[in-house]
């Protein structure tokens, strides 16, 4: 799966940092690409951890955005991040873990390597 993540950052034209986490919000396999921003390895990490929640990490922004309450409180918490690039990973319909890729000027960029490792996963979560 990173392999494919990084390999679809390449076609695009950008460096990304992809974070593959078990269920239980270890980390399992990770890359740093060069250049890619050295503070986007945490968000990476988080967005994969956030992603363990069920949902990709976009649905729960848009999830969260509608209450001020858990906009302002949710992304305050440790290892939560609220953006596009984290989805868990699902085999069986039964979550065994996630991924998260961070580092690309656009957050579509994210998404894009991330869904190019789910690819690889049959049942998967729907892709943005």
């Amino acid at each position: 799966m990173v392999n494919a993540a990084v390999a679809k950052a390449r076609e695009l034209g950008v460096t990304e940092n992809v974070a593959i986490l078990d269920d239980g919000g270890n980390l399992k396999a990770f890359s740093r690409m060069d250049g890619a921003p050295v503070p986007t390895i945490e968000i990476a990490q988080n967005k994969a951890y956030t992603a363990l929640f069920g949902v990709s990490t976009q649905d729960f922004f848009n999830f969260i955005q509608g209450d001020p309450s858990l906009l302002a409180g949710i992304p305050t918490l440790a290892r939560v991040a609220a953006w596009g690039g984290g989805f868990p990973i699902k085999v069986d319909g039964e979550i065994v873990g996630a991924i998260g890729v961070s580092g690309a000027p656009m957050v579509q960029n994210d998404v894009d390597c991330a869904t190019a490792a789910l690819a690889l996963v049959s049942d998967s979560v729907t892709y943005e």
